[in-house]
């Protein structure tokens, strides 16, 4: 059964309340990631500098899957804006309600996104 007009209300509002949530943290791992390192140096011990590294690498792992979820919120939207939430984009069947509370940026049924991620699109 398609959603309805509330329905899709509640979950356009949280979508857009998801995308300024990752877009605020997309901003601050930005500015960690690109900051200088004032401390590095000759002083700075080797293992600290592999630590701080490390953590760079880290952040810009965050900051991949939060852009990631970005680009699946977004298309969530535009859904919502041509009137094909709450279909897979690739079986074009109704997703569950249930997947939707789950991951309201869903774009496909559980089916269909476990192909795509083997690869095994039919």
């Amino acid at each position: 059964m398609p959603l309805k007009k509330n329905e899709i209300a509640v979950f356009k509002k949280r979508l857009e309340e998801m995308h300024k949530e990752v877009t605020r943290t997309l901003s601050l791992s930005k500015k960690e990631v690109t900051s200088p390192d004032e401390a590095k140096g000759y002083s700075q011990h080797a293992a600290d500098e592999g630590t701080d590294d490390f953590v760079r690498n880290i952040n810009l792992e965050v900051t991949n899957k939060e852009f990631s979820i970005l680009r699946q919120i977004d298309r969530a939207l535009e859904k919502i804006e041509d009137g094909t939430y709450g279909m897979c984009d690739l079986s074009n069947e109704e997703i569950p309600i249930k997947r939707l509370e789950a991951v309201p940026y869903a774009t496909m049924t559980v089916r269909a996104q476990e192909k795509f991620e083997k690869g095994i699109l039919s």
